[in-house]
């Protein structure tokens, strides 16, 4: 696994262009992630190691938000073992139906951090309509007729442009459930599986 030192800044991924033509970006700055860190209602709450303005910095230069809006409402966590710390940072954006959820490692004594996992799902409205109407037109490939979409999650850079999508149909066990993923890039979308359909 990469880490990226907190002296020294990493180079950049280009910004992919996403659906209805936003551009990603990277909003969060270091003192949002600071207070956050600073005010966490979780149980626990965020080890006092991990609350320091290089960490917060090192963190925001990893966080990137599908359309380059901040959020607007942030959440953290966090637990530490002898050497190692994990810190979690939940964001979510009104009018967004999903959260953005970064998971870090962070070794406080080099000021060292990477992302361990990012579940991305904070997807404006338009952006989510706008996959769904490429989903649905992709001939051939799928059948999403009365089924909805329920769910979007995004890869950030420097992953390809691709998007997991989620449908339904309906809210009761045994329902049908459609799991697709689209390429922006290309256009092309694949079905990564249904369930009971």
């Amino acid at each position: 696994m990469a880490m990226v030192s907190v002296a020294c800044s990493a180079p950049q991924p280009t910004p992919p262009a996403t659906p209805a033509g936003w551009v990603a970006g990277q909003p969060i700055d270091a003192a949002l992630i600071l207070d956050a860190m600073r005010g966490s209602r979780r149980p626990g709450g965020v080890p006092d190691e991990l609350e320091t303005g290089e960490i917060a910095a090192a963190v925001a230069q990893r966080i990137w938000t599908i359309d380059g809006e901040p959020w607007t409402t942030v959440s953290a966590g966090g637990s530490c073992g002898p050497v190692r710390c994990t810190l979690e940072l939940g964001g979510v954006r009104e009018g967004s139906a999903g959260e953005d959820l970064w998971v870090f490692e962070v070794i406080p004594a080099s000021g060292e951090v990477a992302v361990l996992d990012a579940n991305l799902r904070s997807i404006p409205p338009e952006i989510a309509a706008s996959l769904d109407g490429l989903a649905r037109a992709s001939e051939g490939r799928i059948d999403a007729e009365g089924l909805l979409l329920v769910s979007v999650r995004w890869r950030p850079p420097p992953e390809d442009e691709t998007f997991e999508l989620s449908y339904r149909s309906g809210n009761e066990e045994g329902s049908c459930e459609l799991e697709l993923t689209v390429d922006i890039g290309s256009g092309v979308v694949h079905s990564e599986g249904t369930t009971g359909c």
